[in-house]
């Protein structure tokens, strides 16, 4: 079967924009007009910060992103322990604001990348946490978006009985309320391998980040490098993720020697094009 016969009607590619971070920060919109004549219809933020988007309201980054012809699905805020107010026993105003403001914009997830490493020293604490989760799930749905997970790489090399907290993670939130973006790069140095994940919670990843990373020069950890060209064994994660339920994939491929952010976004597109999509 030819790649391009595999495209499904609803898959979306997209780009994480902290690859872009700063020329986000220089020049928002000269960029999004650059990703959209690089051929991106999608983007996902990391710059919500005091109910602005890259230094935009709400309603001006919808206008900002409908103009140039893109959309954005998705985005990252962390849930940390600060949060929730334990005096009020309500999370806080600010993390309310947040799925509030994501709904303005037109967004339909809200990511939390990464945990907050302070609670998950104890078993307690870290069920307190995966607590907060799943009523910040509660939180979102009241909103009209969805809350996620997205996974970095401390959840793979740090374990509670014995267990490693990413499947904690999983077992512990509701799949209803808490929907995940699995990171297929950021797991690969800490022990952590995309088709494990994928075949062991078949279904339970709505987004992906796709990434790949070869070992350095030097054999001291891992650098990224162009979509196919590493040890990630992209492609057969994606293949197997597209026939199992993931409907984003989200492009975060940190440039190599020699490129421009803009330029290893655009590079890995058209890999992502040439499977299929």
């Amino acid at each position: 079967m030819l790649y391009a016969e595999k495209k499904k009607k609803d898959d979306i590619v997209g780009v994480q924009l902290y690859i872009v971070r700063k020329d986000m920060k220089d020049d928002p919109a000269g960029t999004l007009k650059k990703l959209k004549e690089g051929g991106y219809e999608y983007v996902e933020h990391a710059g919500y910060q005091n109910r602005k988007f890259y230094g935009y309201s709400p309603e001006d980054f919808k206008k900002l992103l409908s103009d140039t012809g893109l959309k954005m699905d998705s985005g990252h805020s962390g849930l940390n322990a600060g949060r929730w107010d334990k005096t009020k026993n309500d999370f806080t105003d600010e993390w309310k604001y947040t799925f509030d403001d994501a709904a303005k914009v037109g967004m339909k997830y809200v990511l939390s990348p990464g945990v907050d490493e302070s609670v998950c020293k104890t078993m307690d604490d870290f069920k307190w946490y995966m607590d907060l989760f799943n009523k910040t799930g509660e939180l979102a749905k009241k909103a009209g978006v969805t809350f996620g997970y997205h996974s970095e790489s401390y959840e793979f090399d740090h374990m509670l009985d014995n267990t490693r907290l990413y499947d904690l993670l999983l077992k512990m939130t509701d799949p209803s309320l808490v929907a995940q973006q699995i990171d297929i790069g950021n797991m690969y140095a800490p022990g952590g391998r995309a088709m494990d994940y994928l075949t062991r919670y078949k279904g339970r990843f709505a987004l992906m980040h796709v990434k790949d990373v070869k070992k350095k020069a030097s054999g001291d950890g891992y650098e990224s490098t162009p979509l196919g060209t590493g040890e990630v064994g992209v492609k057969q994660a994606i293949d197997f993720a597209r026939d199992n339920g993931t409907k984003y994939f989200i492009i975060e491929e940190a440039p190599s020697q020699g490129q421009t952010a803009l330029d290893s976004c655009i590079e890995n597109l058209k890999i992502m094009k040439g499977w299929g999509f």
